[in-house]
């Protein structure tokens, strides 16, 4: 009985093997749910198979002197220096079993990397939820937005007035295409005598 079971529950599809759907596309540009930022989410450069997220606009963009914010909590000293808006925060979501997004999300505010999945039930909400050593976990809602705030970036990623990649999610340059093998040279002709 449980191999007639077994056998119709795979010939329906319903097995934990079955292939699943891919999860809806979170592409658009989302104000966080505490009002602090816009995220522009969209296809990582060069892995059309993974998400990637960006601070396109942010409330307070610059500091208590006036200066752009920068990302000087990051533990990558070479980050320290780089301005809070248009950094990566969303690195390479991959589509999981949940029929969710997952992978990390980078917080400027204490300079960490968290575990987050990231889905999309209505069209106007994104749920995030990110966790710290697997355990640590909390939610938001983020909406979507479709208008420009003063001072958002609306460039494409990489571009001027956009959004820069970190090296490791920008694209990769395209591969020179490889040289024609060389001909062998011809070898000489004696010229005929005279």
């Amino acid at each position: 009985m449980k191999k007639v079971l077994t056998g119709a529950l795979v010939a329906l599809g319903l097995s934990s093997g079955a292939a699943l759907a891919a999860p809806k596309d979170p592409s658009g540009t989302w104000l966080t749910e505490d009002g602090r930022a816009r995220i522009r989410i969209e296809k990582c450069p060069g892995r059309a198979d993974r998400v990637c997220g960006y601070a396109v606009w942010l409330k307070t963009p610059n500091d208590d002197k006036g200066q752009p914010r920068v990302d000087f909590k990051n533990t990558d000293a070479k980050k320290r220096s780089r301005p809070s808006l248009g950094h990566q925060l969303i690195m390479g979501l991959k589509p999981n079993a949940d029929n969710r997004y997952e992978g990390q999300i980078y917080n400027a505010d204490d300079g960490k990397l968290y575990d987050v999945s990231i889905w999309t039930e209505e069209p106007a909400e994104l749920n995030v939820r990110g966790c710290l050593m697997g355990f640590l976990c909390g939610s938001q809602t983020w909406t979507r937005v479709n208008d420009v705030a003063p001072g958002q970036l609306t460039a494409a990623t990489g571009a001027p007035n956009g959004p820069r990649p970190d090296a490791e999610w920008a694209a990769a340059p395209k591969a020179a295409a490889p040289a024609a093998p060389a001909k062998p040279a011809a070898a000489p002709v004696a010229a005929p005598k005279q």
